[in-house]
């Protein structure tokens, strides 16, 4: 039928082809067509902003959980796909042939006690697995990086090659060689380091290219760009894809400036099964080594989407969440252990502690989850302490911050047991497709 279809299709197309060639009509100007400029696409701000606006779901909590979870469904069933292919099942068996036998690509220049200067691009070598003695077998090379092993955990012939090659920047970060010596010192009444640590300086890079093979057809190709400015460690521009042969893709890109920049999607076929776009005015470069820096969090804010329907919206302000975390910490101080009604005092604390995490959460981290296809917002996260109910007897009583569902006729239902029923096949799908990528 549709070859039918098809066919019908392109006589159609030449009969009206002909017929307009064959007409004969008097010669005019031709008409001058201005095109119309494309529109601009929108900054996260504006859409996010375009989504706020929209009005809440009419539906009721319950009508909306049917709804929620024959959508998510279909969502796994296209992300259930992703176990079977042929590319991650061979990446994943390289991972676990690295693990069972790891390999120096580096050639005794880490961890041999010497600090040096370690260049990626430059680590070359052919190691071809050996399924018998269980060990990678190395060849000497001047011009790649390449593993030869078997596609899959069950067979032991090579039929699969991953192939690296990089460029290094003149940029460079430390890791640690060899660990330092540490004594008691008991004047001062705790460990302090005698002998320092070494460390080696790698280079990072500035482009990576990866193509793996399966019985001599190209699977999966791995691409990397990245740019630095003034000697930082932290990429300006960072651009990143894997592209496989199965027709998936993942992108991920970054841009690191006054408003720093982050995108990620995941298609098939050219069509978004998942996608994230954030924003954030952090001051990376500051926060390297020191992330409770908080004043240099900035704020953030990102879209979530799933499919061409549900997206969440976040909006955060992280430099005066953290402030409020330091603030909180200092507010409520942990009770002495020596103290008078140590397990009331500790009640206390605990409970004072999950409200104030609730609240500096329902102030600076706000979270919404919109329907595209329905043009509303389903509901707002937000969060309220509750007391733990853990089964033990104990004389201190402990509370968690818990996330719950506020709908547009003000009720709220807490997440856990919101999805708890009726999304039985989803948690039952979704745990496998986790659990297939952490074998």
């Amino acid at each position: 039928m549709i070859k039918k279809f098809l066919l019908a299709s392109l006589v159609l197309s030449q009969l009206m082809i002909s017929c307009s060639s064959d007409e004969t009509t008097p010669e005019t100007e031709p008409e001058v067509v201005v095109p119309e400029k494309p529109e601009p696409e929108k900054t996260l701000e504006e859409q996010i902003a375009e989504l706020l606006k929209k009005p809440y779901s009419e539906l009721t909590p319950d009508q909306q959980k049917t709804k929620l979870e024959a959508e998510a469904n279909e969502m796994l069933v296209q992300l259930d796909k992703t176990k079977k292919l042929s590319a991650l099942e061979t990446i994943e068996n390289l991972t676990n042939l690295l693990n069972e036998s790891p390999v120096d690509i580096f050639n005794g220049k880490s961890n041999n006690g010497i600090e040096e200067a370690l260049t990626v691009s430059g680590a070359y070598g052919v190691y071809t697995w050996n399924n018998t003695q269980k060990i990678w077998v190395k060849t000497a090379s001047s011009t790649e990086l390449k593993f030869v092993f078997p596609a899959k955990k069950a067979q032991t012939t090579n039929n699969a090659i991953f192939t690296v090659k990089s460029t290094s920047s003149d940029i460079k970060y430390l890791t640690i060689d060899t660990y330092g010596e540490w004594a008691w010192n008991s004047a001062a009444g705790n460990y302090t380091q005698v002998k320092p640590d070494l460390n080696d300086w790698f280079y990072l890079p500035t482009s990576g290219d990866a193509v793996l093979t399966i019985d001599n057809t190209q699977a999966a190709i791995f691409t990397l760009t990245a740019k630095y400015a003034d000697g930082k460690q932290v990429p300006t521009d960072l651009a990143y894809k894997v592209t496989l042969n199965d027709g998936y893709t993942w992108e991920m890109s970054s841009t690191k400036a006054v408003q720093n920049t982050a995108k990620s999607t995941l298609t098939y076929n050219g069509k978004s099964l998942i996608s994230f776009t954030g924003g954030s005015s952090t001051e990376v470069d500051k926060l390297i080594g020191n992330d409770e820096l908080g004043q240099y969090r900035g704020k953030a804010n990102g879209l979530v989407t799933l499919l061409d329907n549900f997206v969440i919206i976040a909006d955060m302000n992280l430099s005066q969440d953290a402030a409020d975390r330091i603030a909180l910490d200092k507010n409520v101080p942990h009770p002495a252990y020596s103290s008078d009604n140590y397990a009331s005092n500790m009640s206390t604390y605990n409970r004072k502690i999950a409200e104030g995490k609730a609240a500096n959460f329902n102030k600076n981290i706000k979270l919404i989850l919109v329907s595209k296809k329905d043009g509303t917002k389903i509901a707002d996260i937000v969060q309220h302490a509750e007391k733990e109910d853990n089964g033990y007897n104990s004389d201190v009583e402990y509370y968690n911050a818990v996330n719950y569902l506020k709908f547009n006729d003000k009720t709220e239902v807490e997440m856990g047991v919101y999805f708890s029923k009726g999304f039985d096949t989803f948690y039952t799908k979704f745990n496998d497709f986790a659990a297939s990528f952490q074998k």
